[in-house]
């Protein structure tokens, strides 16, 4: 049930009575059914009122929407747009028309085919045609000399809880057609026309769907109804017309026949009970018959190990046969083993005397390099006395002293350049510093925002296709602060490059480059088609639980970022291990983490599979994240150039003071010492000369006595040439003597192969196929064989006497399977019965307190409808009894002065029948109400309040359609776009179709 129809059927109506006590005027009528466009003044007022009075009353703002769009809303699904008849009854043809969304008035005098619609309409939509109380039979329903009937209906079907719309579209054309023989055939149509459907089943789905139900009289109340139900004089008659409307009667023999079922379910579980008893000892007869297979099975199972055995002691015979050959070849094997022994003694000898001619040769390279260390030493002795006649051919002290202070003077000047050019890097890289602590990008180098300015300005001008990005290690930010100086060792370069898109970006990014940097060198620029997207790096990338790789250690917003450095350096497979020993742990261990190629500690060191780099750096440049340590670093370093700078500034100064002319006894002292310095240096030079001297003499008597040796070793070395000449010859004597065993002994090998393969064929084989699992048989086979004759013969003997073997087991295996499915069965049912009575209780209970709230509401829409006359009224149900009496009293009076409805006129009786069938309209759902004749015995006060009371509803439930078959002629309705009225004009029996008009036909 929608919002829509449950806060539509639950307003009160009381407080509507409330609202319209006074006689309802025309103009009243009128604005019922303004559908809200062109509302006259009248109509306006009237509308603000109801809605003022609606928010005074109900305090949901969902009731006030709800009220306001029934002014609004016309049904989407369910209603019927339009019916043709042909064949039918006594029609030949009777449509097509249409019928409006809300309000539809059917009118003519008997004959021209009202009620014909109305069973047309039962009919199309599955009713029986008892339902019709127009016939027994649906080939009654077919106009007599005609061969069929065909009648067509056309069901909305738009909004949210339309039916497939998919398929069928905005509406469902039901098209039915009875034979003469009475065969009811449907086809289902789209709106379009085509052919859906021809099932009964999807016609009961549609209408199950639009909660349509054709045999309540509350939907559709036939004229024969209607006149039963005013002629009633029973109280049961009544109640049954109440159960019907509600449906309860439908609840309660839904219940009715599931209490049936489980009456029959436990009689059936009582016969299953009786045959289980009997199944079960027809079992237990079956089970000792199969017991007594036994002794059969034992000596079954005994023959079949016989015959396994037997097999097996087959192929032992064979086998005996081929023995002597693998017993020679393994001899012969065995006597292998001393012409190994011989070839490895001959072999150590070659490799002994070979080693002794290689030591040999050594020592002849040794002789011979004797003269070159000679000449070496010659060569010292004589730069030695070179420096010795230089001092002496360079006597004069001033020289030298003039000499030494200018060489340590200059060595001073370049000491303070390089240490003036290292305190001005370092200054500015405290600038840098210093600046970065606003502008984070100042960190990749003094030039770097001039160049990011450069590049602004000419992606502004339009000079790249796309903006360059970088430099890249400014696109990154950490997740843990602690991996920097990792981050900067395993990217490198890389913090400092720019990506473009194109090779025309990077010739202009390169020319901005050329003007901010003329000297050093420039960043790496990276080409790389941009996306939007990063890259599905799930099948290559690594994953750790314990550690990050460099891709999920950064924070990346932009894509091509993170693209270029999965393409340049492969973040996605570089592990982040901050504990040196856990990455070596994690790294050169047997389960490495799968797609991981290296890994970087916190301290930047690089680890491989098998090999462990440390960094050179000590800290991060760029990643940082505390730049006050940074600044006071560069600061400490700044004072430490400082310093050094200012020690060879002193030595400067001194050297500059020690050149300045002084006394000229002072400058004689001066030269002296000078003179004594160069003499000691003089001196010096001349020790070390003798010195050498002395050691090429040593080295010349040295080589003179190695010189003595060299000659026994000569000839040993040509004794052990001629010696390993005879080992080679007796090796390869040996060597030839066990290749002609070794393949000896493949003859015999291959000799046994052809013995095996047919060992393997003829018996091995067949053996397997009765046995696979090899048995070791000591017994003989012809034993073997007389055995199994006996136990065969004693097995046929005793299955003689018991039967066929087979037959036992399968009468014992059916026994226990039925035994065995007979009480599954019964458990099953036994649990089902057990469930289905707590469910039924639960239902009965709702079903009663259901029943309770339906009697209420209908008693209190009862009473008001009646208020609306001015009558008072009461029901009163009994649910036991099953009866329903009402009692009404006309105009003024109290309770006690209520009397049955049979002591009432025809007129009241009828308004009171229409107050009663507009009350079980609020309590019952459906998407259209149709009413046949329902004002045949009311005069016209009792008329014009009845239809008075239906437009009101009908006015308050824009979404339901309703459908009066009236004789009358409705010429007092207002003229409203809502109400549609078809008129029917008197049949011409001498004409096919019957004419009728309709006023403002949609």
């Amino acid at each position: 049930m929608s919002k829509r129809k449950s806060s539509n059927s639950g307003q009160t109506p009381d407080k509507r009575s409330r609202l319209s006590q006074p006689e309802p005027s025309e103009e009243d009528e009128t604005g019922y059914f303004s559908s809200g466009e062109g509302l006259s003044t009248s109509q306006s007022v009237r509308l603000v009122q109801l809605l003022i009075f609606a928010v005074k009353y109900f305090t949901s703002p969902y009731t006030v929407y709800c009220m306001y769009v029934c002014f609004q809303v016309t049904g989407e699904v369910g209603i019927i747009e339009s019916i043709s008849l042909k064949n039918f009854m006594c029609h030949s043809m009777l449509g097509p028309f249409a019928f409006g969304p809300n309000v539809n008035f059917v009118v003519g005098n008997n004959g021209s085919g009202k009620s014909a619609v109305l069973t047309a309409l039962i009919v199309a939509l599955g009713g029986k045609a008892l339902t019709t109380n127009r016939g027994s039979s649906l080939k009654g329903f077919v106009k007599e000399g005609e061969s069929s009937a065909d009648v067509s209906i056309t069901l909305r079907n738009r909004g949210r809880d339309a039916y497939k719309p998919e398929v069928f579209g905005q509406s469902i054309t039901v098209d039915l057609r009875i034979s003469s023989e009475g065969i009811r055939t449907y086809k289902l149509r789209s709106k379009t026309g085509h052919l859906v459907s021809s099932k009964k089943e999807e016609l009961i789905s549609i209408l199950d769907h639009f909660n349509i139900q054709v045999d309540n009289p509350v939907s559709i109340l036939t004229q024969e109804m209607s006149k039963h139900f005013l002629h009633s004089k029973g109280e049961g008659d009544k109640y049954k017309f109440f159960m019907k409307a509600t449906q309860l009667d439908q609840m309660k023999e839904d219940y009715s026949y599931i209490m049936k079922t489980k009456t029959m379910t436990q009689n059936t579980v009582e016969k299953h009970r009786e045959t289980l008893q009997e199944l079960k000892r027809k079992y237990h007869e079956k089970e000792e018959r199969y017991k007594s297979l036994a002794s059969l099975d034992e000596m079954q199972k005994k023959l079949d190990e016989l015959k396994n055995q037997m097999a097996w002691a087959l192929v032992a015979e064979v086998e005996q046969e081929v023995k002597p050959m693998r017993e020679r070849i393994t001899a012969e094997e065995r006597s292998t083993v001393k012409y190994d022994q011989k070839v490895e003694e001959w072999e150590v000898t070659e490799y002994y005397l070979d080693s002794l001619i290689k030591i040999g040769k050594k020592k002849k390279k040794h002789f011979t390099s004797g003269p070159k260390l000679l000449g070496l030493l010659d060569l010292k002795c004589a730069t030695k006395m070179s420096l010795f006649l230089i001092l002496i051919l360079f006597f004069d002290p001033s020289h030298f002293v003039y000499l030494a202070i200018f060489l340590f003077f200059s060595f001073c000047s370049l000491e303070k350049q390089d240490l003036l050019r290292a305190l001005e890097s370092k200054r500015r890289d405290l600038a840098a510093m210093e600046s970065s602590r606003d502008n984070r990008l100042c960190r990749f180098g003094e030039h770097m925002p001039a160049l990011l300015r450069a590049i602004d300005e000419a992606d502004q001008r339009g000079l790249f296709r796309k903006k360059p990005v970088g430099p890249l290690g400014f696109c990154i930010r950490l997740r843990d602060p602690e991996l920097g100086l990792a981050v900067e060792c395993c990217l490198k370069a890389l913090m400092l490059a720019f990506c473009c898109d194109n090779h025309a970006d990077e010739r202009e990014l390169q020319r901005i480059m050329s003007r901010h940097f003329q000297q050093g060198r420039r960043p790496q620029i990276i080409v790389s088609k941009f996306t939007n997207t990063v890259y599905d790096v799930r099948g290559r990338a690594v994953d750790h639980d314990d550690y990050p790789t460099v891709l999920k250690a950064l924070e990346i917003e932009n894509p091509v970022v993170a693209n270029c450095l999965i393409d340049m350096r492969g973040i996605e497979t570089i592990l982040l291990i901050k504990n040196a020993k856990d990455a070596r742990r994690v790294m050169q261990s047997e389960a490495r983490p799968r797609n991981c190629r290296e890994a970087f500690t916190r301290e930047g060191d690089q680890v491989y599979y098998n090999r462990y780099y440390s960094s050179e750096q000590n800290r991060a440049l760029y990643l940082s994240g505390d730049v006050e340590e940074e600044i006071r670093f560069e600061n400490m370093k700044c004072i430490f150039e400082m310093s050094g700078f200012f020690s060879v500034h002193g030595k400067k100064k001194s050297i500059d003071h020690s050149q300045r002319p002084t006394h000229p006894y002072s400058r004689i002292s001066v030269c002296r010492e000078e003179f004594e310095a160069a003499r000691n240096q003089m001196l010096t030079h001349k020790r070390e000369y003798e010195e050498a001297e002395q050691l090429s003499r040593q080295q010349r008597e040295a080589f003179n006595s190695i010189a003595e040796e060299a000659e026994p070793i000569k000839e040993q070395l040509s004794n052990s040439d001629e010696e390993l000449a005879r080992s080679k010859h007796h090796k390869k004597h040996y060597e030839e003597k066990r290749k002609a065993h070794v393949d000896m002994i493949e003859t015999l090998k291959k000799n046994l192969y052809e013995k095996d393969q047919l060992l393997q064929v003829a018996s091995i084989a067949k053996a397997a196929e009765i046995c696979p699992e090899r048995l070791d048989v000591r017994r003989t086979a012809k034993s073997l064989d007389s055995e199994i004759s006996r136990l065969r013969h004693k097995l046929n003997t005793q299955q003689d006497q018991q039967g066929q073997r087979d037959t036992i087991v399968r009468q014992f295996h059916e026994a226990k399977e039925n035994f065995n499915n007979i009480a599954r069965q019964v458990k099953g049912l036994e649990a089902f019965i057990r469930q289905l009575t707590e469910i039924m209780n639960t239902r009965h209970y709702v079903y009663s307190e259901l029943r309770m709230y339906l009697s209420v509401r209908c008693k209190y829409y009862f009473d008001s409808m009646l208020s609306q006359r001015g009558y008072i009224g009461k029901m009163t149900f009994d649910h036991k009894n099953e009866t329903l009496s009402i009692s009404v009293q006309p105009g003024e009076g109290g309770k006690a002065s209520l009397s049955d409805m049979r002591s009432l006129s025809g007129g009241e009786r009828s308004f009171s029948t229409v107050c009663f069938v507009l009350s079980l309209w609020a309590i019952a759902e459906a998407p259209f109400r149709a009413l046949d004749e329902f004002d045949v015995y009311m005069d016209m006060v009792n008329r014009r309040i009845s239809m008075d009371m239906m437009l009101k509803i009908a006015a308050s439930q824009r979404y339901r359609q309703f459908i009066f078959l009236t004789p009358q002629s409705m010429s007092s309705l207002p003229d409203n776009r809502l109400i549609h009225i078809l008129r029917l004009s008197d049949p011409d029996r001498s004409q096919s179709a019957i004419p009728f008009g309709q006023r403002n036909p949609e």
